[in-house]
């Protein structure tokens, strides 16, 4: 036995050295005959010596994971490999990723490719400083236009295994050896452009007509911005072309906001439908033989015609169901002559929601894994029928370091990385996302009390008890009752954490508090839970009362005042009012209570998993479990200790935040009897800079899966 012991070590010590030998010597001698080019409105790849259609599944990568800010990268080899196979594994064919990556990322996907049958293909993207653009917005401005083309001669050596980059902040660097361009179908060349910077390059160089490169042009109805496109794409062509006699397709990040079609129903015409960017008025000459498509990212929710426009509020698809996003895709499709590639769509699992579609569902945000999944299924459907060349779902992983625009004036903006943040929907598109914890969660609220056995209540009385735990997304809490009733009684946690502000009473729940409490969190049954926040601190009240031309919330002086007893709702503001001069149609602004309590189970492992889960009641053992997302406490930033101060220490609106040793929690149970007090205790926990977490893959990811396997 330990002969045969020995000699499996000495085989693994002999492949060990062995393979990476193996790929090494063969990383530049590369005789696979990969190559993609456009024919007509699809994609084909050259294999076993004839061209063959090529429909594309594929997922977006971000560069990063938790802990880490875009630049910072710290992604390793072995993540990026476990990430391919599972990717592979879900029937995609092709990841795309929008800037340069360290070099792990293309070791990794040689080295994954040269040891699978079915390898995984790459759409590969050339990232603009924004800044930059932002401080020169004119695409012909010789910083911006340098900068462009030199993210673009440092992709492909770095895509034909070429280049060393020096360290620069923000950016990858290292030395690439790895010759990945056989596996490469395309370039995406830039980032979705806001009109203004579209205009604004139009109207500065009136005197640009037209472009005439080695092998590309533009029509005579091109516009400057478009002539600068060309050029830049052509300079793509060339530099690959001169040194590594290679070519690929081509093609520039587009958007809906700056689409080819009039969108007469907008009603925001002047900023969602204000200018055209055309790439049918880029054309190649015989000289590029690959050909070019077109990159859109379409999402279903946004801008607001996708909701409301007329005709495509009318369009019923295959499945019997009013589907808008299908005929939006069935325009832009008919209208270009080139492949059209939906390089981004994806709906976000998040508790947090953005927009909202009213027609489908499809909405940014408060959607759960589950029914993310089958709405991600349902657009790659209609991309597949309304003749598209492929789609590439928004993304592969969570991104803790995003933001999303109604909820980044309340938090730290450089301390996102280090939190999970549940109400922003940015943070949430992947279909593998980081639960905090180094295996397993600290709580997972299903019912089941046993990872709370060894922790000791902090507020102990009258038969009630609580006790509280945290991580980086949640607050969870237990309340026992020795009492018969839990499921019918009503329950209140107050939560202190302000010395010099709160309220001392509830006035519409009957409560009375011995601390000055910031929020309350009602447990009432199943459908009636829900956390308040003390008027006074309620930062959606706070910040849009402000902005009254908004017309989102009236002012009521009665909240400005500390100790009024006044808690409100928690709400998100979801759009401002709409007018849509297409119809006559007007929409008064749109929020939504973002603080109402669902209740479930909320623990992945189970067959009645509900990613939006907040409270289960288990009356078995008498205990009610709850999980509550740090930013419904008013937490800027849990890593620091950090919440929102006071609201109204500005005239302007600001979080004005500040530090604290944690919080004080009081117990309440309500019954037909009257009120009983469960204690108070004080709650802390230790700030952090070094993240815990462990991945698992979505209930998206089989569903995906499945769909994919259909084409």
């Amino acid at each position: 036995m330990r002969s045969i012991t020995k000699k499996l070590i000495i085989i693994c010590i002999i492949l060990a050295i062995l393979i990476p030998l193996v790929l090494s010597s063969i990383k530049y001698n590369s005789n696979r005959n990969v190559q993609f080019r456009t024919a007509g409105t699809v994609f084909q790849i050259y294999k076993n010596g004839q061209w063959r259609d090529f429909f594309i599944k594929g997922v977006n990568m971000g560069a990063v994971k938790p802990g880490y800010f875009p630049g910072e990268l710290g992604i390793a080899k072995s993540d990026y490999l476990r990430w391919f196979r599972e990717i592979a594994a879900m029937n995609a064919n092709t990841i795309r990723v929008y800037t340069i990556l360290n070099p792990d990322f293309y070791e990794a996907l040689f080295e994954y490719n040269m040891l699978t049958s079915k390898p995984l293909y790459l759409f590969h993207g050339v990232w603009n400083d924004e800044d930059l653009s932002a401080k020169h917005p004119n695409g012909f401005d010789p910083d911006v236009t340098a900068d462009f083309k030199n993210e673009i001669s440092d992709l492909i050596d770095v895509l034909h295994g070429n280049k060393t980059i020096a360290p620069r902040f923000g950016h990858a660097s290292g030395t690439y050896t790895w010759d990945v361009s056989p596996y490469v179908i395309g370039y995406i060349l830039g980032i979705e452009r806001d009109a203004g910077f579209v205009i604004n390059t139009n109207d500065e160089n009136p005197s640009v007509k037209s472009f005439d490169g080695d092998f590309l042009y533009t029509t005579k109805d091109a516009s400057p911005y478009e002539c600068w496109l060309a050029q830049i794409g052509d300079y793509a062509i060339s530099y690959e072309y001169s040194r590594y006699k290679s070519q690929k397709p081509l093609s520039w990040t587009n958007w809906i906001t700056t689409d080819p079609l009039e969108h007469l129903s907008d009603p925001v015409r002047k900023e969602e439908d204000a200018v055209s960017v055309d790439i049918e008025h880029i054309q190649k000459k015989d000289s590029f033989q690959p050909g070019l498509f077109a990159a859109y990212h379409i999402y279903p929710y946004y801008p607001e015609f996708m909701s409301y426009d007329p005709v495509y509020t009318k369009y019923i698809d295959e499945k019997g169901k009013v589907n808008p996003y299908e005929a939006y895709l069935r325009d832009l499709h008919a209208y270009h002559t080139v492949p059209l590639l939906v390089a981004e769509f994806g709906i976000p699992s998040s508790r947090g929601c953005t927009h909202q579609n009213v027609l489908t569902g499809y909405n940014q945000g408060f959607v759960s894994e589950e029914q993310a999944g089958e709405y991600i299924a349902d657009m790659f459907d209609s991309i597949a029928v309304s003749g598209c060349c492929g789609g590439m779902v928004f993304s592969w992983q969570d991104e803790w370091f995003k933001r999303s625009w109604n909820t980044m004036d309340y938090d730290l903006g450089d301390r996102r990385a280090y939190w999970s943040n549940a109400q922003v929907s940015e943070q949430c598109y992947g279909i593998l996302t980081f639960d905090p914890g180094d295996k397993k969660s600290v709580c997972y609220v299903d019912g089941d009390i046993a990872e709370w056995k060894h922790v000791k209540p902090i507020a102990q009385m009258n038969g009630l008890n609580l006790s509280v735990m945290s991580d980086e997304k949640y607050m969870y809490f237990l309340v026992r009752d020795e009492g018969p009733d839990i499921e019918t009684n009503k329950y209140a946690i107050a939560v202190s954490g302000l010395k010099d502000q709160g309220n001392y009473s509830f006035k519409k729940e009957g409560l009375e508090f011995h601390n000055p409490a910031s929020q309350c969190i009602i447990i009432d049954g199943k459908e009636n839970s829900a956390v308040y926040v003390d008027a006074y601190y309620d930062v959606y009240y706070r910040q849009y009362s402000l902005l009254s031309y908004l017309d989102i919330v009236d002012r009521n002086k009665a909240f400005e005042v500390k100790n009024s007893g006044i808690f409100n709702p928690i709400n998100l503001v979801l759009r401002r009012g709409l007018d849509f001069p297409l119809t006559g149609l007007q929409l008064p602004a749109s929020s939504y209570e973002t603080g109402k309590l669902m209740y479930g189970n909320a623990n992945p492992r189970s067959k009645d998993y509900n990613s939006l889960a907040d409270f289960f009641i288990n009356p078995r053992n008498r205990s009610i479990e709850i999980r509550i997302p740090w930013q419904l406490l008013n937490v800027a930033d849990p890593s620091t200790r950090t919440v929102m101060g006071d609201l109204y220490a500005h005239d302007a609106f600001d979080i004005n935040p500040v530090q604290i040793g944690g919080f004080t929690f009081e117990l309440y149970r309500m019954d037909p009897t009257g009120v009983t007090e469960g204690g108070a205790g004080f709650y802390s926990w230790k700030p952090w800079n070094t993240v815990q977490y462990h991945e698992r893959l979505k209930e998206s990811y089989g569903i995906i899966k499945s769909n994919f396997a259909k084409y």
